[in-house]
């Protein structure tokens, strides 16, 4: 077994997205010439991998994760609820969190979804109540530098109403990247949406805001447009969550979206955690508890998906793989599985204010090769068989073996399952 990470210089007979086979050169951290198969050419000491029977694809990327938050609910044994419910009882359980604890949870979440392919995150991570607030960005910052060189980690200070301004600037200074935070959920929502705007402008970083994460009440999304709409492009403004925007009539919907388009705001629907969060006291006729993603798609905004939390309070189950998102994505939101797939790859990137990635000439090398033959193969599927490439360097490698019995045969005569197909 090759010791990761490794240099990859050309990847062969790689199935693209129109179905072509290609061979892919790889130099440095972008990608180089793509060309037919066989007629690559292989540059310096890099490594050469045959992607025959492999989809190649842009790598996923998670625009909103919870890493402080992931793989919490054995521990919590939270009762299954609503948001409220999640929220009351997560904050029972943070009060007795150490650094250490929130970092090995956060790194063995990291590394689920880099095994899985995605390379690039954007991780919310609480500012905590309490004498000790900032023990969550400790450790978040702690995986960041652990995993430099791995994956790309962005983090997010998520203050709710009763944080104080300064305890959300010390994060600031501890390297966090954005202003975050849930204005819906305050007593006065618009009054804390202008504070964290405010606070971020003061600062001069973006903000990315839990945004309407509910299915009736106070509607902020327009009011935070308006209040980004004169920042510089390269300022950050990302609305996640919006499932409010799902239960809205058509005309207003529209108008809404309107705003959202003349502010560039970017916007990240979660199905997984919003599936299972909203419509509890609807036991008929249960809203889908997602945004408005098909007008959204439809108008032009910048839309990513992402999978949010993952067995915490807030989301008993999750697999850390972008293919879980897509396919909930086709079943929720009737995308087709390449929209799914965009959603939580060139879609998320957008949202996330990161460069074109993919087999395309001169884009970011970040990448994901997963055993299928088309794009509604692998999100139907999710073969585990992967290839991983960050930054040119392949950062993981997953392969599965099986053996099935075949009808007609001896009850104990087990065939390998690929030679069935791989003739």
């Amino acid at each position: 077994m090759h010791q990761l990470p490794r240099q990859i210089s050309l990847l062969c007979s790689a199935t693209l997205l129109d179905g072509t086979v290609r061979d892919v050169e790889i130099n440095g951290n972008r990608v180089g010439r793509v060309v037919a198969a066989g007629q690559g050419r292989r540059s310096g000491s890099g490594t050469e991998i045959d992607l025959s029977g492999f989809m190649l694809l842009p790598a996923p990327a998670e625009p909103h994760a919870h890493f402080d938050k992931a793989l919490s609910a054995d521990a919590i044994r939270p009762p299954l609820g609503n948001l409220r419910d999640a929220i009351d009882s997560w904050r029972r359980h943070a009060s007795t969190m150490t650094v250490d604890d929130i970092r090995d949870r956060a790194l063995e979440a990291a590394l689920t979804l880099l095994a899985n392919g995605t390379t690039s995150v954007r991780c919310h991570v609480d500012v905590l109540l309490g004498d000790k607030p900032l023990r969550g960005v400790e450790a978040l910052a702690a995986v960041r530098r652990e995993l430099a060189g791995l994956m790309d980690l962005e983090l997010v200070a998520l203050a709710g109403p009763d944080v104080p301004d300064q305890d959300i600037e010390a994060a600031i200074d501890l390297g966090v990247d954005l202003v975050g935070g849930s204005p819906h959920l305050a007593a006065d929502p618009f009054t804390d949406l202008r504070r964290l705007i405010t606070l971020a402008e003061r600062r001069g970083v973006g903000v990315d805001l839990h945004t309407d994460e509910s299915l009736d009440g106070a509607l902020t999304i327009v009011e935070f447009a308006r209040l980004v709409r004169a920042w510089p492009p390269d300022r950050m403004r990302t609305a996640g969550h919006c499932v409010r925007l799902g239960t809205l009539e058509t005309e207003d919907l529209h108008s809404v979206i309107d705003e959202i388009l003349r502010s560039d705001l970017g916007i990240v629907t979660l199905p997984l955690t919003n599936l299972y969060l909203q419509g509890w006291d609807h036991p008929v006729s249960t809203p889908r508890g997602l945004t408005a993603v098909r007008a959204l798609l439809d108008r032009g905004a910048r839309l990513g998906a992402g999978a949010d939390n993952v067995r915490d309070p807030f989301n008993p189950v999750g697999r850390s793989d972008a293919f879980e998102t897509a396919g909930l994505l086709v079943a929720a939101a009737h995308l087709t599985p390449a929209e799914a797939y965009d959603a939580v790859s060139s879609g998320a990137r957008s949202v996330m204010g990161l460069p074109a990635a993919g087999p395309d000439e001169n884009a970011s090398a970040e990448l994901l090769a997963i055993r299928g033959t088309s794009i509604g193969d692998v999100v139907a599927t999710a073969s585990p068989d992967r290839y991983v490439i960050h930054a040119g360097m392949l950062v993981a490698h997953s392969e599965v073996s099986r053996r099935i019995a075949i009808p007609g045969t001896r009850v104990n005569s087990l065939t390998p399952i690929e030679s069935r197909y791989s003739a």
